[in-house]
């Protein structure tokens, strides 16, 4: 199948560049698209990518491709609704968008929204075993811990292109674009502690809410939130599961942290269910799962297949194969919807002004 990416910065770097070299028996990239000439040329030739655009419309409208893998960073709204528009399957990259207005401006089609920790093998596994154990209703609590250092420490072994060839004036157009993105979506007077902790909830704490998504459904309550420490800081989150029990978040930027850890725990009347997740830039590096059942026995479970390849090989499927996605636009949604609750409870909280499509 043969694909265009949009955006060609560490991400894509450090791990689609990778793993679509060695998936060329189902994908063949025949154009990539960044602001930056550099890094589109660079990834471009390690993916022997001929095209290489700095517009995503004169991309889309040059063609020779079936589907647009959105990497871009920042809100992905416009991007995915120009490739949908001109009917390209479309995967992107988490969050989907900044707002609800973006997601219900697109048209109907073929959208994948990439959350790849939900392909995640030992997170199949864990449904699994979920289900077996009688699903949400046993749940008595989900507990999240993450432990995020600077991208910088996690990237340092990949060995980045980096560039600085884009025109400042042209950043400076696209980041007051995003702010007023913020603003419809927390209003034009919510402080700048709101735009940060919404920005952090869909940028990274999106994760564990799409996990909690597969394992008990989205929380349709925020209790409680709280923030503290030199910003991003750390971030503690907490209300009610839709069935069943209470979960909990507690999100922690630690600068010089040795390592990125993330802990996801199901616990139940019976026992539990532990999630360890590695860095996600360390290809084929196996998540744990620690099943903690009678009698206080232990059972760990590995698997290294890689979920960013297996989220890459169902897509495939979906596109090919009509294979529905875990994540489609609803999914998206929820999402957004869920961290504008965060940042709504917190602002509630704090007594601080909010407006938008949180209020």
């Amino acid at each position: 199948m043969r694909i265009a990416l949009v955006g060609c910065g560490a991400v894509t770097q450090a791990v689609y560049v990778p793993l679509l070299s060695r998936r060329r028996d189902l994908f063949e990239v025949s154009a990539v698209c960044d602001l930056s000439p550099t890094l589109a040329d660079a990834v471009g030739e390690r993916l022997g990518a001929a095209r290489r655009y700095t517009s995503v419309a004169e991309m889309l409208a040059g063609g020779g491709f079936e589907a647009v893998v959105v990497l871009a960073s920042g809100s992905h709204g416009e991007t995915v609704r120009q490739a949908l528009s001109a009917g390209y399957a479309v995967l992107c990259e988490k969050p989907l968008a900044l707002t609800r207005a973006e997601v219900a401006a697109l048209p109907e089609g073929r959208l994948m929204v990439a959350y790849m920790k939900q392909y995640d093998p030992a997170v199949r596994r864990a449904e699994e075993l979920l289900a077996e154990l009688g699903g949400p209703e046993v749940i008595r609590s989900v507990e999240v811990t993450v432990l995020h250092p600077s991208a910088e420490s996690q990237l340092a072994f990949a060995n980045l292109t980096r560039a600085a060839d884009v025109d400042a004036g042209l950043l400076a157009s696209l980041r007051a674009d995003e702010d007023a993105l913020v603003s419809r979506a927390l209003g034009e007077r919510a402080p700048r502690e709101v735009r940060d902790l919404y920005g952090v909830a869909l940028g990274s704490i999106c994760h564990d809410l799409s996990l909690l998504r597969r394992f008990t459904g989205s929380p349709a309550e925020i209790s409680y939130v709280e923030t503290w420490g030199p910003p991003p800081g750390s971030i503690e989150i907490s209300g009610p599961l839709p069935v069943r029990g209470r979960f909990s978040i507690r999100w922690h930027y630690l600068h010089d942290y040795p390592a990125y850890r993330e802990t996801v725990a199901i616990h139940h009347d019976g026992g539990s269910l532990e999630l360890v997740f590695p860095s996600p830039y360390l290809m084929n590096a196996p998540t744990t799962l620690t099943v903690v059942s009678g009698g206080e026995s232990r059972t760990h479970w590995r698997d290294v297949t890689e979920a960013f390849e297996v989220q890459l090989a169902a897509f495939h499927a979906y596109v090919n194969a009509g294979k529905p996605p875990l994540t489609d636009v609803h999914g998206g949604l929820e999402d957004i919807v869920t961290a504008q609750r965060i940042a709504a409870r917190y602002a509630v909280l704090r007594g601080l002004p909010l407006g938008g499509e949180a209020a």
